[in-house]
């Protein structure tokens, strides 16, 4: 039988870290922050959650270092909050993924305005 413990505590940790990032006051970390997702190791005893800004790369990297600085308090709220034994560590990774998604997009509407434009160029010929 499957062991969905691992994937229940990974989206509960994701839930209750996205609403206590607005209970801290570090004005590093930025108000337009996502939690995007959580690694929790196979034995719970590390948590790899993954933090995106909406500002950009500079102020995701802020944000980290402030959530890193704010680990021991979120840990704690964690373990209260969920009723762990044992609360895994929190490491937290700036991820760029959402920005490098819209800079995918970005290009693929400009190769598709660019063929609309070269389409709208050609004339039209009638073969039959």
């Amino acid at each position: 039988m499957p062991n969905y413990r691992i994937g229940r505590l990974s989206e509960d940790i994701k839930r209750e870290l996205s609403a206590l990032l607005r209970d801290l006051k570090d004005p590093r970390i930025s108000p337009m922050t996502s939690i995007l997702r959580c690694e929790i190791s196979p034995d719970g005893s590390h948590c790899k959650v993954h933090v995106s800004a909406l500002e950009g790369e500079a102020a995701t990297k802020e944000t980290v270092k402030g959530l890193t600085s704010a680990s021991g308090y979120l840990r704690k709220e964690i373990g209260g909050r969920l009723h762990l034994r044992k609360c895994p560590e929190l490491h937290f990774i700036a991820d760029f993924s959402i920005a490098y998604s819209a800079h995918i997009n970005e290009l693929l509407h400009k190769i598709a305005d660019k063929r609309v434009e070269d389409a709208a160029d050609e004339p039209e010929t009638d073969e039959e």
